[in-house]
């Protein structure tokens, strides 16, 4: 019988282990063949601001995967969702700051149509696919089909999980008695540690809302419970329930989703469901810093995704979206990434090398090695070393397996041509490519002279090259930039 595991291997948060992939659907003898489906739901932006680069990292990170599993499973078997959420206290408060003049509702429109539109151009500079539903929160309160905010709020209530009070609808956290399984946090520790000032309409200090009373200033939609909004953490659990049903096989986040907002989804749907699980795998990525300390505009650090790759103020330079993409996957989703100006350098020189190798070469099949390392929990840094091994070996299986990565390399290097244009139009990427690796030659040969020549003939044509080192080969390493 086939289960579905097709080699693929992801640490699972919530039991804190390595397993073994097997669809949830390859699983079941009642879904025929022909209807299996890999479902994968991923927390996705609040449409109030630009995405700064730490929200990048999941959009690359489960877009690789999304990849990985198309590859494994076939384009058609795999649904991925990954939401908006296009109601918030943020998004009002922005609303009302830039458009103090209009009525909330259509100033609400312009902020999270502009910014969602920005999301989507930074998603595809990224080399990001487009998800097979990018369902909205708005457009899942109140359906006709019932699969709604209003009504999963409802069925709490019914089953004494959620009680109104105080003008809020809330949940209860003490009717759930395996709370906090998901962040390994103990229902009684968290009683004990909360602050002393807790909101007097709470049963208890841990109880999270499910929907709140608006005024005549806030968005809202008519209910049961007032004319109201609901809470943050309901909207992903009715998003992923009408899309991939009630247990699918991977939800994916940044690990400060865990708590509380995973931590809360799963409690709403286990418990409206009657369900065991809300998802089969829990995947969490690691967090971002830049440049060796926490971003944030308070330390001058923040940047968004915009602006790496339409200014100069990260390193005096853009930065194409592909040597992000690269830079991102040198660490594993996991671990904790420092984002600096040299890991950006670095991985442009290799992309710069894997295009020499690879641009003009015909896409095969994955390098095998490349493809075990993927399905071995995503390590993309092995990957990176297989893919350096593949350019001097392999050039048409380096270019099938950065296509699995999502990175167009023939895209890269005509992008590379037409940088060298604003040079020099008379000289092509390749023709830079072929004169560096001469000067490289004179300069094993210690020929200072001729390697000289060659930097100061390309200096004067506009080009300015840099000298570095391979981070994955040690080997010595030229690239070049137009200057200025």
């Amino acid at each position: 019988m086939d289960d579905g595991f097709r080699g693929l291997e992801l640490t699972n948060t919530m039991t804190r282990r390595k397993e073994k992939f097997r669809p949830l659907d390859w699983r079941n003898p009642a879904v025929a063949d022909a209807d299996r489906r890999v479902r994968m739901y991923v927390c996705g932006p609040t449409v109030y601001d630009f995405a700064h680069i730490g929200n990048a990292r999941p959009v690359i990170v489960f877009d690789v995967l999304f990849r990985l599993l198309r590859h494994l499973y076939g384009e058609d078997r795999v649904l991925y969702a990954r939401n908006i959420t296009d109601v918030d206290d943020k998004i009002n408060a922005r609303a009302a700051r830039d458009y103090p003049g209009l009525p909330l509702n259509e100033a609400i429109a312009r902020v999270t149509s502009a910014t969602a539109d920005q999301f989507h151009a930074d998603a595809a500079a990224l080399g990001c696919l487009q998800p097979t539903f990018e369902p909205r929160a708005t457009a899942y309160v109140r359906r006709e089909d019932g699969h709604d905010m209003i009504a999963m709020i409802g069925a709490l209530i019914e089953t004494g999980h959620a009680y109104e009070a105080g003008g809020e609808v809330l949940f209860d956290v003490t009717s759930m008695p395996d709370y906090g399984r998901l962040s390994n946090r103990k229902l009684e520790d968290q009683q004990a540690g909360a602050r002393i000032a807790v909101d007097a309409h709470k049963k208890n200090p841990g109880d999270f809302v499910l929907w709140k009373l608006s005024n005549e200033t806030e968005p809202g939609w008519d209910s049961p419970w007032g004319r109201g909004r609901p809470g943050w953490h309901l909207e992903c659990s009715v998003m992923s329930e009408a899309l991939l049903g009630q247990t699918f096989d991977i939800h994916g986040g940044g690990l400060d989703l865990i708590f509380p907002h995973h931590e809360n989804e799963i409690a709403q749907s286990r418990c409206a469901h009657g369900t065991a699980e809300m998802a089969q795998v829990w995947m969490h990525n690691g967090f971002l810093q830049v440049e060796g300390r926490k971003m944030s505009k308070s330390e001058g650090n923040f940047v968004t995704i915009r602006e790496l790759l339409e200014t100069d103020r990260f390193g005096g330079r853009k930065w194409p979206g592909e040597v992000l993409r690269l830079a991102m996957l040198m660490t594993h989703y996991r671990e904790p990434i420092d984002f600096s100006v040299k890991r950006l350098e670095e991985a442009e020189s290799a992309l710069s090398s894997f295009a020499r190798a690879a641009a003009a070469a015909e896409s095969s099949a994955p390098g095998e090695a490349v493809l075990a390392a993927l399905c071995d929990d995503l390590s993309s840094g092995a990957v990176i070393a297989e893919l350096h091994a593949l350019r001097r070996s392999d050039p048409a299986a380096l270019r099938a397996s950065l296509d699995l990565l999502g990175i167009d390399v023939a895209a890269w290097h005509e992008a590379e041509n037409r940088k060298a244009g604003r040079g020099d139009p008379d000289m092509s990427a390749d023709a830079i490519d072929a004169a560096i690796a001469e000067r490289l030659d004179f300069i094993r040969a210690k020929n200072w002279g001729e390697a000289d020549r060659i930097r100061d003939e390309l200096l004067e044509k506009g080009l300015q090259l840099k000298d570095g080192k391979d981070p994955a080969t040690g080997e010595r390493v030229t690239t070049w930039e137009v200057k200025r």
